[in-house]
């Protein structure tokens, strides 16, 4: 038995009884045993043919997103984004090597710090190929600055190429590039250490779950995480800021990674220990490019219940929730998560909203945004009334219809 498994055969007994329906009301429905349900919802059987697991979400009157999110979705088929292949050719170029043969030169500390953070600053703004352009020179330049330069300017150095290897981690991650992000979040942990700044090390880890939550490589999250929170314990206990901070992201990872698998009592707990570390900051930070604070809780306690499948309760919390404060990325996913919750809800118009509304606010966060291209996949198998609206919405974001 697999947690895949047991997720969706949690999910398909909640949309169940949420219908009034029994296992052998269902399964009369699907033309298939009781028994067979009966092992789908205790996970012991898993539906492997596509068919089948459309023909169920059509019955639940569920979208098929929602009942099976780790599923590919057809109608969601899309070209790599131009920032995800540039950033993943800039990752397999040798600079290195090219800096450790080249001959050394002076480089200008100040105005290459200044290039990372306008780069951390287009990455919150989920602008992605303006991004890409910048750390596609970036990266080279750094790694020759880092070989042509000594002492104190050397850490410097270092430390900004870290910071710029965990921006890259980050754009691709939200690009669906697992293995890139991955790749560059490993080269920020070297760089990091070479650069003696144990926090910046921590944010590895922090972008490392993040690689690991979009490859839905759960176990790996939770290693990552729990073995990040514990090493920065000294940290949290001597009331650091940045650490709080480093550690809170780290165990909203781990909520996020519980609700995924339907581990709600755990996922609730993470939460409350996010919460509680929030409030120990008092306000909303940025510590190493994290967001944390009470604000950002706040929208993952949304993410979480609508990963539980408790829309109602996802936007019981939305309705006194001001992301105002917030990046537009954060903003914009915001948008993307209420959108999933009027989904379960079967609230297609409102749905529909909030993908405008997440478009607006960060376009290249939601075209080919694989969350997105499945829920539109579902309103367009399922609100005929609405389809060329959905429709103009999908060719909008990048769907091939």
């Amino acid at each position: 038995m697999t947690d895949e498994a047991q997720a969706l055969g949690r999910r398909v007994a909640q949309a169940r009884k949420r219908r009034g329906l029994s296992q052998r009301e269902l399964a009369r429905l699907l033309d298939r045993s009781e028994t067979w349900l009966s092992q789908v919802e205790r996970g012991v059987r898993k539906i492997d043919r596509m068919s089948v697991l459309e023909r169920v979400a059509e019955v639940l009157e569920v979208p098929l997103a929602e009942l099976a999110p780790d599923r590919p979705v057809v109608a969601a088929v899309h070209e790599r984004p131009a920032p995800a292949v540039d950033l993943t050719l800039a990752l397999s170029s040798s600079n290195a090597l090219a800096a450790v043969l080249a001959d050394r030169s002076s480089a200008n500390l100040q105005e290459l710090t200044g290039s990372v953070d306008q780069a951390w600053a287009l990455v919150h703004a989920a602008e992605y190929e303006r991004v890409s352009d910048l750390m596609m020179r970036l990266l080279p330049e750094l790694e020759f600055a880092a070989r042509a330069s000594d002492g104190e300017v050397q850490t410097a150095i270092y430390t900004a190429l870290a910071r710029t290897y965990h921006a890259c981690a980050a754009v691709l991650s939200k690009l669906g590039e697992p293995s890139g992000a991955w790749v560059s979040a490993d080269r920020a942990i070297a760089a990091a250490e070479r650069s003696g700044d144990a926090l910046l090390m921590a944010e590895g880890a922090f972008r490392l779950a993040l690689v690991f939550q979009s490859a839905r490589l759960y176990d790996q999250v939770i290693q990552t995480a729990s073995t990040a929170v514990d090493a920065l314990s000294v940290r949290v206990d001597a009331r650091d800021p940045a650490g709080i901070s480093l550690s809170g992201s780290l165990v909203l990872q781990m909520a996020i990674t519980e609700a995924r698998r339907n581990n709600a009592d755990q996922a609730y707990a993470h939460l409350a220990e996010a919460e509680r570390l929030a409030r120990s900051l008092g306000a909303d930070r940025n510590d190493y490019g994290t967001e944390f604070g009470p604000t950002n809780v706040t929208l993952h306690q949304v993410t979480v219940a609508v990963e539980l499948g408790d829309a109602g309760r996802a936007l019981r919390i939305a309705s006194d929730f001001d992301p105002a404060d917030l990046s537009p990325e954060r903003r914009s996913r915001y948008q993307v998560e209420l959108a999933r919750a009027h989904a379960q809800r079967r609230d297609a118009a409102a749905a529909v909203a909030a993908i405008r509304e997440a478009y607006d606010i960060a376009p290249e966060l939601v075209v080919g945004h694989p969350t997105v291209h499945a829920l539109l996949s579902d309103l367009l198998r399922t609100e005929g009334g609405r389809a060329t609206e959905v429709g103009d919405l999908a060719r909008q974001v990048g769907m091939t219809l």
